[in-house]
């Protein structure tokens, strides 16, 4: 499958945060389960438009539980990135909503969840 043909099915698929801001850097299928691997775009956000920023790696690579896909359990991983303001030497980044507080798994299914939950 190409890599185009990919990224066409991931659009569909997946969370749309992460097809704009994130490259999808790979995917594999292990046993019953789906895991697409993502790196954060070298690009400043917005909020610091016009401040010096310069690129300084990436957080620790977090793991998240989304919408299974055909049966399979799928996994999203995803690298941050962070930024270092040569303003104030502070380290800085995207305010990304993308885990649901006490959760391992998107705020989108986790409300999906929360609403069949019969408690």
């Amino acid at each position: 499958m190409s890599s185009d043909s990919l990224l066409a099915k991931a659009n569909l698929l997946l969370p749309e945060i992460l097809m704009k801001y994130f490259d999808l850097d790979k995917h594999e299928i292990k046993g019953e389960a789906l895991h697409f691997y993502f790196t954060e775009l070298n690009t400043i956000p917005e909020e610091f438009n016009g401040t010096k920023l310069h690129s300084k790696g990436f957080f620790s690579e977090a793991t998240v539980q989304d919408f299974p896909i055909r049966g399979k359990n799928v996994y999203l991983h995803i690298k941050r990135r962070r930024w270092l303001n040569k303003q104030t030497n502070e380290v800085v980044h995207r305010d990304w909503n993308l885990v649901a507080q006490g959760t391992r798994m998107t705020a989108e299914f986790a409300d999906f969840l929360k609403e069949i939950s019969p408690y």
